[in-house]
């Protein structure tokens, strides 16, 4: 009886425990979050977004370059495709 009990309250525990941890964000949530307010931020906004906190230093610098590459430059398109003209053409454009 005593074992049984025992093991029925260990047994909720762990469930009370793996319910509470899942409403953690779990990282690609966050990176998702993050990217939408990449694209959401004012342009010359700098500054490192509060949905991208929870991410690493590494992780939201991968975001960063992809934004920048895809929707700020339009270097690379939605396939991952480098668009090597646009490249050279705003390398070698006069301001």
């Amino acid at each position: 009886m005593r074992r049984t009990a025992t093991a029925l309250l260990a047994a909720a525990l762990l469930l009370a425990g793996a319910v509470g941890c899942s409403s953690e964000k779990s990282q690609d949530e966050i990176a998702k979050d993050c990217v939408a307010a990449l694209k959401a931020r004012p342009d010359g906004d700098k500054a490192k977004p509060a949905d991208c906190k929870g991410l690493s230093e590494d992780d939201y610098q991968t975001l960063l370059m992809s934004h920048v590459l895809t929707d700020d430059l339009g270097w690379v398109d939605g396939d991952g495709n480098v668009d090597r003209e646009k490249m050279l053409d705003d390398a070698t454009s006069q301001p």
